[in-house]
């Protein structure tokens, strides 16, 4: 059974590929689909993963799973939120991410950097149907990065209970906590059941 994973992101793809390991699916990604362009015009991570799960799902023929995720600084008032991956500019490094967010925080003590990765993980059948979940990660914004591992925003994020960043964890530590690997572990009996497994 195929699953088309609505996302062009490399190091998103591999993520889902390591958690979805155990399921019998051939698992594809809008690589393989170039001429698919998902335009992320939603004002909420729940509203662009349905966005992209039913286009991609629609677009072809293929059950999808859609991700939006990102970033909220509580002393930012949320921000980067829905434009995680564009803070710093439409085609932004993560390297250029990272540095707007530390700049940002100039000055604020670590222990007021509270932040959580937030994930909406939408699952969409071509007949319209999909089904939504949500995972969430709390930790703290560090004062530099830390770590080679992971990607985006992972150098600088710290998670208290590991005393690590994500960008510390092997990959398995890292998807046993993460923010989509807490959706998709609440999503899974959906996926499942609807491709009939």
């Amino acid at each position: 059974m195929k699953l088309v994973i609505a996302t062009s992101n490399k190091g998103k793809f591999k993520e889902f590929k390591k958690m979805l390991s155990d399921l019998p699916l051939q698992l594809l990604s809008l690589m393989d689909f170039p001429g698919i362009i998902i335009d992320e015009r939603g004002s909420s991570f729940e509203e662009n993963a349905m966005l992209k799960a039913l286009e991609t799902a629609r677009k072809t023929g293929l059950p999808s799973l859609g991700d939006d995720s990102g970033l909220e600084v509580e002393a930012l008032n949320g921000r980067p939120g829905i434009f995680t991956a564009r803070y710093a500019g439409e085609n932004a490094t993560s390297e250029e991410n990272i540095k707007k967010l530390l700049f940002e925080l100039e000055g604020i003590p670590f222990e007021k950097r509270m932040a959580q990765f937030v994930c909406c993980l939408c699952f969409a059948l071509p007949d319209g149907r999909c089904f939504t979940e949500k995972g969430i990660l709390k930790g703290y914004i560090t004062l530099t990065p830390c770590g080679s591992k992971g990607f985006g925003y992972d150098p600088v994020f710290y998670v208290p209970e590991l005393g690590k960043t994500l960008a510390e964890l092997d990959e398995e530590e890292k998807n046993k906590i993460s923010h989509r690997g807490n959706a998709l572990e609440k999503l899974r009996g959906h996926i499942l059941c609807e491709l009939g497994y």
